[in-house]
C-alpha cells in the first residue's frame, strides 16, 4: 500500500505533529493496547496551522496501527469533512468523542482512546479504580466516568461526554474502555500508559486477594509531584526515548 507523502504539501509545524502523533499510534501497537482497527488518537492542529482552531488529525479507518503514517493521517474539520484527499473514511465513532473533546476542551491538543481487556475489565467494576498502586495515584486525582450509552454515534450523547469528562485527563467510559487527554501527544500517551497500567495492576491484585488502599493524604497536589518525578520535563522526559525506540523498530511512520 502506498500513500504519497505530504510532507513538501503542509508547513513544517503540521508534519511535525503529523509525525508525532503517527508515533503515538504505533506505540499503542507496539505496547499492544490497539484493537485491530477500532479506537482513535486525534491531535487538534493549532491556530498557526489552520487558520482556526477547528481541525484536527485523526487515523484512516481501516489501517492497523501499526502501518499509520503520518501521511496518512486524515484532517477533519468540526462536522466531519474530510480536508484532503484519501481513500480511507474516519471512524464515525471516533468522531463523535473526539470532536466533543475537542470542542469542549480548548487546552487539550491530544486525545487518546483505547479498549484494552484491563482497561475495559476495570470499566465495568462498580468499584472504578482503585487507589492501590503509585500509578493509581495519578490517575484517581483526575479521573472521571462517563456511564455507556452505547456505540457513540449520536449527536445527543455529546454533552453528556463534555459534562462527565469536564477538566480531568482521565476518562473511563463504563463497559467499553479508557480515554486520555494531553496538552500534548506525549503528555496524552504518558497519561494512557500510567492509567493502563494502573487498570492492569487492579485487576491482578483483585485476583490475588485483600487490597491495601494508599492513603489519601498522599495523593494530594499531584500534578506537583509529578513536575517533581520528572525532574521538571513532565511526559517530555520519555517522549524522546520512546521516539528512539521506533526508529529502531521501524521508522516508517515518519513518511
Amino acid at each position: 500500500m502506498h500513500i504519497p507523502s505530504l510532507k513538501e504539501l503542509v508547513t513544517e509545524e503540521e508534519w511535525a505533529l503529523r509525525c508525532d502523533l503517527a508515533a503515538c499510534y504505533r506505540l499503542v501497537a507496539a505496547f499492544g493496547w490497539s484493537d485491530l482497527v477500532f479506537t482513535h488518537i486525534s491531535v487538534r492542529l493549532p491556530e498557526s496551522v489552520s487558520g482556526h482552531d477547528h481541525q484536527f488529525l485523526i487515523n484512516p479507518y481501516g489501517l492497523m496501527f501499526d502501518e499509520i503514517t503520518a501521511s496518512s493521517l486524515i484532517k477533519v474539520d468540526m462536522q466531519c469533512n474530510k480536508l484532503q484527499a484519501s481513500a480511507f473514511p474516519v471512524n464515525p465513532a471516533g468522531f463523535t468523542i473526539h470532536s466533543a473533546l475537542h470542542a469542549a476542551r480548548p487546552d487539550v491538543q491530544c486525545v487518546l482512546h483505547t479498549h484494552t481487556r484491563a482497561g475495559v475489565a476495570v470499566s465495568a467494576l462498580k468499584c472504578g479504580v482503585l487507589p492501590i498502586s503509585q500509578q493509581s495515584t495519578f490517575v484517581v486525582s483526575s479521573l472521571a466516568y462517563h456511564d455507556y450509552e452505547g456505540v457513540a454515534l449520536r449527536a445527543d450523547e455529546i454533552p453528556r461526554l463534555q459534562a462527565d469528562m469536564g477538566d480531568k485527563n482521565f476518562l473511563m467510559l463504563r463497559n467499553h474502555g479508557l480515554l486520555t487527554v494531553g496538552a500534548s501527544i506525549p503528555a496524552a500517551f504518558l497519561n494512557m500508559y500510567t492509567f493502563e497500567n494502573t487498570c492492569q495492576i487492579q485487576v491482578t491484585a483483585q485476583a490475588c486477594g485483600e487490597l491495601i488502599e494508599v492513603n489519601p493524604d498522599i495523593m494530594r497536589d499531584m500534578p506537583q509531584v509529578m513536575r517533581i518525578a520528572t525532574a521538571g520535563q513532565g511526559p517530555a522526559i520519555a517522549w524522546p526515548a520512546l521516539l528512539r525506540k521506533l526508529d529502531r523498530l521501524d521508522p516508517s511512520y515518519k513518511t
